[in-house]
């Protein structure tokens, strides 16, 4: 019983991101798809849950890097969600930071991953130059189409360039490695990034094609991490009937783990679809979780 209680206290006192001053690293602002969770136009059995209990509601991919030494932050996708994860991190972080992030790093032009920056417009923010670091087709792309190309021409945000396996330093040692992935580029390449700091290194790749259309190894590269959170959109190919799932060539989840055994230990999934039972199963989650595996959580800090 004192052992149980002494480590009841260790746990409930560790030092979040927000309590700790010296330590970099990330916290999950958003794990559902690009539609979210619930998703809309869904009444089925998945979402049922979510419909009826807020609690379970889930905003879409996106994660916060934190930098207590500097009170800096920066924001990875700028969601549909936005707006509602603002305030999340706020808390989260019990105001230690700006209430916009330092800059943003974007990973590819489909819905969920960009939308939320109409947010920083004339009509809600207007903000100020906030930089937006994009590879250069995703940088063309909202230079040229609207209503992305007025944020530039209003300057509510200040577009930045990155290339294809360079490296952008930020403060205090953190490093942000930016390579590219294969995945339905109607618009711009996708992007998936590296996050180097003092204390962890983090792979992100929220979307990607299967990883066998990769000229890397993602076994060789979540060896070079301490936390990869990679793509765990669809666990198998039952979920969509009636759609054809190569127009969606997403790596399966249990694909995934059968590729990744070695290096299970350092993989969470994340950017989970409404119809993942791994989002809204109790049983399928706890069975998953005894494997070895990890299922990224909102609010997370790690």
């Amino acid at each position: 019983m004192r052992l149980l209680i002494l480590l009841l206290i260790l746990f409930t006192t560790a030092p979040t991101l927000a309590q700790n001053k010296e330590t970099a690293g990330i916290i999950i602002l958003g794990i559902a798809q690009d539609g979210g969770y619930p998703h809309m136009g869904c009444s089925k059995e998945c979402c049922n849950k979510a419909w009826a209990n807020d609690t379970n509601k889930k905003y879409v991919v996106s994660l916060a890097l934190v930098d207590p030494i500097a009170k800096k932050w920066w924001l990875f996708e700028t969601t549909p969600n936005i707006k509602e994860q603002l305030h999340y991190f706020r808390q989260l972080t019990n105001g230690a930071y700006n209430n916009l992030p330092d800059g943003i790093f974007l990973t590819h032009a489909h819905i969920g991953h960009y939308t939320g920056l109409m947010q920083l417009g004339r009509e809600v923010m207007n903000t100020h130059l906030v930089p937006v670091y994009t590879l250069p087709k995703m940088k063309t792309y909202l230079e040229t189409n609207g209503p992305w190309s007025q944020l530039v021409k209003l300057e509510n945000i200040k577009l930045i360039s990155l290339m294809a396996d360079s490296t952008l330093a930020l403060p205090d040692g953190i490093y942000i490695k930016v390579f590219t992935v294969p995945h339905r580029d109607e618009y711009s390449e996708t992007a998936g990034f590296s996050i180097n700091t003092p204390n962890k290194k983090y792979l992100f790749i929220p979307d990607i094609n299967k990883w066998d259309k990769w000229n890397r190894s993602i076994v060789d590269e979540i060896n070079k991490v301490d936390i990869a959170l990679v793509d765990g959109t669809f666990y198998d190919g039952n979920e969509l009937p009636g759609r054809k799932m190569s127009e969606v060539p997403h790596p399966f989840v249990i694909e995934s783990m059968d590729l990744l055994s070695k290096v299970k230990s350092k993989t969470w999934f994340i950017h989970l679809n409404h119809t993942n039972p791994l989002l809204w199963d109790a049983s399928r989650q706890n069975e998953f979780l005894k494997s070895g595996y990890h299922l990224a959580r909102q609010g997370q800090q790690m």
